[in-house]
Order: C-alpha cells, then structure tokens, then sequence
C-alpha cells in the first residue's frame, strides 16, 4: 500500500474548512432558532423540550465544530514552536476529514442515534453549497486507510503526538505523575475493582504529599495556587492509571471551589488548609432519590434548633461517603420557598467511618450501593435522622444560596471529569495498543491487521480532540472567562470519547476482553459512568444548547480559532 497522502498547506485547508464547518452551525442555528424562539425574541421551553432532538443534536454540531478550532489552533501553537511532526500533522487532517464527513452526512449523539443536516431542515441543495473543495479534499483524502496505517506505525512505541502544554512547568508535572501512576496505581488497579476495595489509605498519602488535594487552593490558604490546566494535567494522568484515584481529587476541588468562592473567610481559614494537606478528606452530599439532576426538588430538611442544624432527609450516589472528614451538603431550609431559592449549603462535620462502623455519626446511617465500575471509592445511600451540625456550618452563613453557590462549581467540576475521561480513554487506548501488539493471529500481531490499527489510530486521534477541547475551557477558567458552555461541550465529548475508545479496545481483546481477568474489562465499566455523574450527556447537551441559542459561548465569542 502506498503511503498517504499528506495534504499540503494543510494549515491553510483547515482554516477554510474551519470557517465553512462555523458556517454550517450559523445556518443551523438560524434554522433552530427560528423554531424554539417566540415572537418576543425569548427561548420557548415547551417547544425545546417539543424539539429536543434537534437542540441537543445542535448542540452536538457545536461541539464538533469547536473542537475542530481547537485542534487547528493546537496545531499552529506547535508549528509555532517547529514542533508539528508527521504524527501531529496526520492527527490533524484526519480529525477534520472524520468531523467534516459527521457535519455534513451525520454526528452521533450516541450509540444509537444520530443528528443530521436534514433533521433542522436545511434542504439538499443548501446542504451541498455549503460544501468547498477544501472541505472536500479533507473528508476524501484526510483519514484514509493509508493514513490510519501511517499513524498506528508511528505511535507503536508509545508516542501519541505533543500535547501543546506550552508550559515546562506542566510537563514536569505530567511527568511526575505518569510516573507515580505507572509505579503505584496502574500495577494494583484492576486487584482493588476486583476486590471492591477501597484505594488504600497509603496511595491518598502519597497523593496528598504530592499536592493533589491543594493544586487549586490559593496559596494563603495552603495550598498550591495553580490553575485549572494544571488540575486537568494531574487529573488525566490520575485518570489514566485508574479512574477512581482521578477522582479522589475532584472531592477535594469540589469542596474546596464551594469553600473559596461562597465561604465566610473563619470557614475559609479553618478548612481550606486542611483540605489542601489531605488532613480533612470531603465529600458531595446533593443527590436524591427521587431527583437526579433536578436538585430544585431537593426534599431533605435543615432546620435551626439552638445552636445547632438538624437534618432529617435521604441521599444517594454519594461517592466516598464512608471514609471522609466532612460533607458539603446540600438541604432545604425553608419549605415555604419552593424550586432552588430554599435550598443551602452546609458544611458537616462527620467522623470518619471504619469497614466495621461506616458512619458512626448520630443521626446518621448508609447503605452501598453495589456498582459495576468506578469502585474505588464506594457509592451509597444515606439516610439522616435528627442528625446535627453546629450553627456555623452553613456557607457563607446566609441561608438560600445553596444552589447558587453550587452553580459556581460546575464549571471546574466539568472541567475536571472531562479529564477524568480523556485519562480513561488514554488507558484505554494504551492497554489495547498493548493486547494489540501482544496477541498473536494468523500468525501475526493483532496490530498488523487494518481493522485493529485503524481503531486505535482513530482512538489516538479523538483521544487528542478531546484532549484539546478539555485543555480550553481549562485555559478559559484560568482566565476568568465565563466557560460554562465551554465545560459542557468538553465533559460531552470527552465522555463519548472515553467509552468509545474503551468499547474499541474491548473489541481488539475479542473474548478476553469479556473476561473479568482482563484489565479492559474494567476500564469499560468505568468508563460508562462518565456520561452519567456530573451531568448526564443529556444534560449536558440542554445547557450548552439553551446558551448558544440565547447568545452566549464558544460560538459567539470565538471568531477564529487562530
């Protein structure tokens, strides 16, 4: 087979399909908008929810185009720094080529269903003069068989492309972590999901002497004061050894984010430090029974007697709940307020549990929740009985703004399981490169048969998308740019991502990989909750829509990636 074709002034081929794939979303939204806006100019829930599959399909649309900009952009970075090789420039038509032909002959929305052109009504003859021989040239000759050979040939030892970090102070943080989790997590990973164990105490030890717990604290509180890219770049790597040690420090972030940004500066003072030194180990206690992810319906009940809250009221999917110091805990304190205006925040104190007594707090009891993956940390049922915190546990001290100071977090909390999800699907596609190289047919490797090379070049290749989408809305953060949208688009993408490359690597082990002996076994439960917890795809796919249809995001604010 000839090699592939590698298209020239290729820079230049991806900014004009870059500026016709953002044309194809004006024409879309124009479509969209035309059917979900009233005659006052304002959104019209009813007719949202009447379009649904519409709106999150265009929310879908957005998302790949954005993720195309930043993937152009991450290349210019490093021809920037003549650091954009065969591999990277390969990575980067064959990412445009696969978005070009979704935007144009349809995007999955997931395994089952698909959005297309047609489905906003943009009629044929529209759709094909929106096409342009850049964009043709792209989709026909970007990711051909040749080009995924090229590029399985390329990262067989390894190497999966410059990440564009730009920063020598997180490469070395990436480095230090690749090799705390090659060394401590990754050898003994798949024996603590088999067990059901939690992750011993040693390996949060080690964590918290490493900074993961404090990365984001501003240093007058002890911490370390870095920003969201440096949380992005420690999660991923945590991520990819396994996912619950990933996610041991979005408890902390999450705490520590609602602490920062709502608390009274006597709670900042006292919790942040301890936090920060793993001392203090948080959990999140906002999840019901009956609410999921409308927390507006939240039931459970604080209210004042003295000195002390009292809460009566059950939660569920409440990770680590066990073996932790302190709870942010969401609960109404005022039942005559319906919706989210009655809802606060506390900060609870609790003694940390034992496998023998898991919660030997008064008034307070729990029950785990048996789950297929994500196992690390334990999932459970809680349920609360005139259990107290002190006065001073709510935040900020002023009643009503629980879910206001929630919404403050959901950024960053996005942020991170994005990277929770570029990691797995990083460990995915190394452990089925791995098996791939390993397991001998015919009497050759795995690796050599195009079926198999080519999912892991198209793995290597969207791992990298998701990757970069991720690294923006962490830059955004970390320039105080509102990034909601931003968050949304990369915990949507990089969640699909994960599971798909986990599904793929699961295929390339064929028999084995349904075999609980089997490392990918696990990564593929693992993988399945990431478009679940933090908000479901659906989710997701709601709020970035209802805010690039009201004007606001990546869209409207990013003209050119460049």
């Amino acid at each position: 087979m000839s090699g592939p074709i590698i298209i020239q002034d290729l820079m230049h081929t991806c900014e004009r399909s870059y500026e016709t794939a953002r044309q194809v979303l004006g024409v879309i939204r124009d479509h969209l908008a035309n059917r979900v806006t009233r005659e006052d100019g304002k959104l019209d829930g009813a007719i949202m929810e009447r379009e649904q599959h519409a709106c999150h399909g265009f929310a879908w649309f957005a998302t790949g185009v954005t993720a195309l900009g930043e993937m152009l952009a991450w290349a210019k970075r490093l021809e920037a720094e003549d650091k954009f090789g065969e591999l990277e420039h390969l990575i980067l038509q064959a990412a445009f080529s696969e978005y070009l032909h979704q935007i144009f002959g349809g995007m999955p929305m997931s395994q089952g269903e698909f959005i297309r052109l047609a489905d906003f009504g943009i009629e044929v003859r529209e759709r094909q003069a929106l096409q342009t021989p850049y964009t043709t040239l792209l989709r026909e000759h970007g990711f051909t068989a040749a080009c995924k050979a090229r590029i399985a040939e390329l990262i067989k030892d390894g190497n999966f492309g410059n990440l564009g970090l730009e920063d020598e102070t997180l490469d070395l943080v990436r480095d230090q972590f690749r090799r705390f989790v090659d060394e401590q997590v990754q050898p003994h990973a798949h024996g603590w999901h088999e067990k059901d164990e939690l992750i011993p105490m040693e390996v949060i030890d080690q964590m918290a002497e490493m900074g993961v717990f404090g990365l984001t604290v501003p240093e007058e509180y002890g911490g370390h004061g870095m920003g969201k890219m440096a949380m992005c770049v420690v999660t991923e790597e945590l991520s990819r050894g396994y996912i619950g040690v990933g996610s041991l420090g979005t408890r902390s972030e999450i705490a520590a984010e609602l602490i920062r940004l709502g608390g009274t500066e006597e709670q900042k003072q006292h919790y942040l430090p301890l936090i920060s030194t793993g001392e203090i180990l948080p959990t999140a206690v906002f999840t019901e029974p009956n609410t999921g992810s409308d927390l507006g319906s939240v039931r459970t009940r604080a209210t004042l007697d003295g000195d002390d809250w009292v809460v009566n009221g059950n939660k569920t999917w409440i990770t680590h709940a066990a073996r932790t110091d302190l709870m942010t805990l969401m609960a109404r304190t005022n039942p005559d307020e319906p919706g989210y205006k009655g809802l606060s925040m506390f900060l609870a104190p609790k003694p940390r549990g034992t496998d023998d007594n898991p919660f030997p707090a008064n008034g307070m009891s729990g029950g785990e929740i048996e789950v297929l993956g994500y196992r690390g940390m334990k999932e459970y049922e809680l349920s609360f009985d005139g259990f107290t915190m002190p006065r001073d546990a709510l935040l900020g001290g002023v009643e009503g703004q629980g879910f206001k100071q929630l919404m403050e977090t959901f950024e960053s909390a996005r942020i991170q399981t994005a990277a929770r999800a570029v990691g797995v699907a990083q460990c995915a596609l190394e452990e089925g490169l791995k098996y791939a190289q390993e397991r001998v047919q015919f009497g050759k490797p795995l690796f050599a048969f195009p079926r198999v090379h080519g999912k892991l070049a198209w793995m290597v290749v969207e791992t990298m998308i998701a990757r970069q989408i991720t690294y923006m809305s962490a830059r955004e953060k970390d320039n105080d740019i509102r990034c909601d949208i931003e968050a949304g688009m990369a915990k949507l993408l990089a969640a699909r991502v994960a599971w798909t490359n986990a599904d793929n690597a699961l295929q390339i082990h064929g028999g084995n990989g349904y075999a609980l002996e089997y490392p990918i076994s696990r990564i593929l439960c693992d993988a399945r909750i990431l478009n679940i917890f933090e908000g479901a795809a659906e989710i997701q796919a709601q709020v970035v829509a209802r805010g690039l249809l009201g004007g606001r995001g990546a869209i409207q604010k990013r003209k050119s990636a460049a």
